[in-house]
């Protein structure tokens, strides 16, 4: 695994600038950022399963949801499916029958995805090896809306650098820091009033972990924390000489360039100052 994610890293931080969708552009995202791999890839006994990559698996199966990740590689149902389809799907969350997709897929930030960037995941997504798995299909005890928002036409995404503005882009339609980081409420993610303030509960097979204040509160945020130590604690899963439990996807954040997580951070910066939840 280690060895894969050094190889990615080396290729996956060439050449990022773009213009119009670029495929390697849609690596660096899948791959990366996106983190597309932590939810859709199986996993085995060391880890993610990179002989199936994408392959799809059961997420979370809680009282409300059984939750799969679908195969998303060409041997999915998503290989039938047009470009435009698959770009709905991602950013909208309706499938070509109308069916809706549902949580944890984090489609109301997916929204924001700018156009050239989910049509390069979608380029990338048509080249990765074909893996026959049918990982089931997701079964919800709460209804689910009828849909997340408008149709959308077009999206942009701010310029590329190391800027708030860039790094809240990337932290929230990339990245998704945002979902899991926002205290969730009833119907999701507080999003107007609790952003960023994390206290929501992972449970998995490293039991349970629970998702970290990101705002400038002084006492339960990350202010006392140096921009090294940040960077280290998202791309590596150490805190100090703690490591940190998943889910987060550390090693896809390892393949992020320096850059970007460097826009990341200096976006967490400018969070306003909010306590844990109680």
């Amino acid at each position: 695994m280690k060895a894969i994610i050094i190889a990615l890293s080396a290729g996956l931080a060439a050449n990022l600038a773009i213009a119009e969708p670029n495929l390697d552009r849609g690596e660096y995202l899948v791959e990366g950022l996106a983190g597309c791999g932590n939810c859709h890839t199986p996993l085995g006994p060391q880890g993610a399963d990179m002989d199936r990559n994408l392959a799809g698996r059961l997420v979370e199966d809680l009282p409300i949801f059984t939750a799969v990740a679908a195969n998303i590689t060409p041997a999915g149902r998503v290989g039938t499916w047009s470009d435009a389809e698959l770009v709905r799907a991602i950013r909208e969350g309706i499938r070509p029958d109308g069916t809706v997709i549902g949580p944890p897929m984090p489609i109301g930030l997916y929204r924001g995805l700018s156009d050239d960037d989910v049509m390069s995941i979608v380029m990338y997504l048509r080249t990765v090896p074909a893996v026959e798995n049918d990982p089931g299909a997701s079964v919800y005890n709460i209804p689910l809306p009828p849909a997340y928002g408008p149709p959308i036409t077009t999206v942009s995404a701010p310029p590329q650098g190391v800027t708030v503005e860039y790094g809240g882009y990337l932290a929230g339609p990339v990245a998704h820091c945002l979902e899991c980081h926002t205290t969730f409420g009833e119907i999701g993610p507080m999003m107007d009033t609790h952003l960023g303030a994390g206290g929501y509960e992972f449970h998995g097979p490293w039991g349970v972990s629970v998702a970290p204040n990101l705002t400038s509160h002084p006492e339960d945020g990350i202010t006392d924390y140096s921009d090294a130590e940040l960077k280290t604690m998202i791309t590596t899963g150490m805190r100090g000489d703690v490591p940190m439990m998943p889910p987060m996807p550390y090693p896809y954040y390892a393949n992020a360039t320096e850059d970007d997580i460097d826009a990341i951070i200096l976006f967490l910066r400018t969070l306003p100052a909010l306590p844990d939840p109680e």
